[in-house]
């Protein structure tokens, strides 16, 4: 598993666990970032992480309401977790990390859904992810 695959699962914990508990995403990584001190053999994946967190809470707002538009007949509340929150961590890769070709960030976040959420949640994030994509122009 590669470094920023790990990440990846690394910040999906941290949004999780944010909803999971109706915390604050912020409060979430405070206490995810007081045991990554405990663990530096995690340090490379804990600073991706830490970016692709930052930038979920930095552009929130326009990140969920892309997912509302693309969803149809979703509302955020009537999504799985998981798929929330991959959905947070993909449009944001796809939107604003360049350094993360498309193709990759989608295909990361669809295959966590096979593997973490529901048998129709993988072909749900891959149509939202790539009409995110073709928006971007």
């Amino acid at each position: 598993m590669s470094a920023r695959t790990k990440a990846r699962k690394r910040a999906l914990d941290v949004l999780y666990v944010a909803d999971v508990r109706q915390i604050s995403i912020n409060e979430a990584l405070a206490a995810e970032a007081t045991r990554a001190l405990s663990e530096p053999a995690r340090e490379a994946s804990w600073l991706y992480a830490r970016e692709i967190i930052d930038g979920v809470v930095d552009h929130g707002d326009e990140i969920d309401e892309l997912i509302e538009t693309y969803a149809q007949g979703w509302t955020l509340a009537r999504m799985p977790i998981i798929d929330r929150a991959l959905l947070r961590i993909g449009i944001w890769e796809v939107l604003f990390n360049d350094d993360v070709p498309d193709g990759v960030a989608i295909n990361e976040a669809v295959d966590a859904a096979k593997l973490l959420s529901t048998d129709d949640s993988g072909s749900f994030l891959n149509g939202i992810l790539g009409r995110v994509q073709q928006s971007k122009g």
